[in-house]
């Protein structure tokens, strides 16, 4: 079958591997929709920390935001699996240690990350395997693209819940990436009031286009305004100390972005200010609930994906030599048809 393989920085093609086999506890999936991240493009430029740390090699196979159709099982698992359309969480815990055994199996010592971490084939292929455990059935009214944002949506829903929010709160989410705007659109269906602070250029003026109560940059944004919690989904390393600095007293800021070198938080302004600071690592515990957002209708991302391209094209997309930005939106999607191949 086909997979997109990386095989150093800046080197990555379409190649034959080998099929998966649906070993016990686990299955097929044909995949039909990945969407590409920061995550991959960092593999794709070597920059990626887990390359740099032993948790992840060349050559490495990506995808981590998927959907596609359940199309054989293995040992021990549910024959109604077959034939569902899925998608499913990234974080693949051990099972057995503590900390899997508490619920929190998506900080697992021992975890495996698919596409990412472990040597987890990820979904850039025709099939793949995922076990059984990792999989949520999609309705019918959630569609492949949605599907796929399942994944981002799930991080942002986590840090919508750890910032508390609730009808009539002001919350100012950094960076208007995916993940921000996503952050943007659950705070916003919780009833919030939501502004984004970003740099000028595209992706602001796209934020722009979506509703918001204002979109800032750090030159103008208003000095009048108390923000009941902030969101760092940036990049940028001086923009979390920045979101203790703007967050109301007893207000709570919440970290979800990653910058590539460390950033700095004043843990004497987090007390004498009585901020509450929240972690967000992966869309664990929120998937579920993005589905049911996605399918109720109350968030709807699908102006997020800019183009779809097939995985042929892909490697072209990442070194830049082949146009494919259809809309204004920052997210890219792979059209596969595993069952055709």
């Amino acid at each position: 079958m086909r997979a997109f393989v990386i095989n150093g920085p800046g080197a990555a093609a379409v190649e034959d591997v080998p099929e998966p086999e649906a070993a016990p506890d686990e299955v097929i999936v044909d995949v039909r929709r990945v969407g590409i991240c920061g995550t991959d493009v960092e593999f794709y430029t070597g920059e990626m920390q887990y390359l740099h740390d032993g948790n992840a090699a060349f050559p490495m196979r990506i995808g981590h935001e998927w959907t596609g159709l359940v199309s054989a099982v293995g040992d021990s698992v549910d024959p109604a699996w077959l034939g569902k359309r899925v998608t499913g969480d990234t974080m693949l815990g051990c099972g057995r240690c503590q900390r899997c055994r508490t619920g929190h199996q998506h900080v697992c010592n021992f975890r495996t990350e698919l596409g990412i971490r472990g040597g987890r084939a990820g979904a850039l292929a025709d099939r793949m395997s995922i076990p059984a455990r990792a999989l949520l059935e999609l309705p019918d009214v959630v569609d492949d693209t949605l599907g796929a944002l399942v994944e981002p949506g799930g991080n942002a829903l986590r840090a919508v819940r750890g910032a508390g929010v609730e009808p009539g709160a002001r919350v100012l989410v950094l960076g208007p990436g995916t993940i921000g705007l996503l952050v943007a659109m659950f705070a916003r269906a919780s009833g919030a009031e939501v502004h984004l602070l970003g740099k000028p250029g595209r992706s602001s003026d796209f934020a722009a286009t979506l509703g918001f109560d204002g979109v800032w940059t750090e030159d103008d944004l208003p000095t009048d305004l108390a923000w009941d919690a902030v969101v760092d989904a940036s990049n940028a390393e001086h923009l979390p100390a920045r979101a203790v600095e703007l967050v109301e007293p007893a207000g709570r800021v919440v970290f979800v972005g990653l910058a590539g070198t460390p950033s700095l938080v004043d843990s004497r302004a987090l007390a004498l200010k009585d901020v509450t600071a929240v972690g967000v690592l992966s869309a664990s515990g929120g998937l579920q609930g993005t589905i049911d957002a996605y399918a109720t209708g109350v968030v709807d991302p699908r102006p997020l994906v800019a183009a779809a391209v097939p995985l042929e094209d892909l490697a072209g997309v990442f070194s830049g030599t082949r146009s494919h930005r259809d809309g204004a939106g920052p997210k890219t999607h792979v059209v596969i048809d595993g069952a055709a191949s």
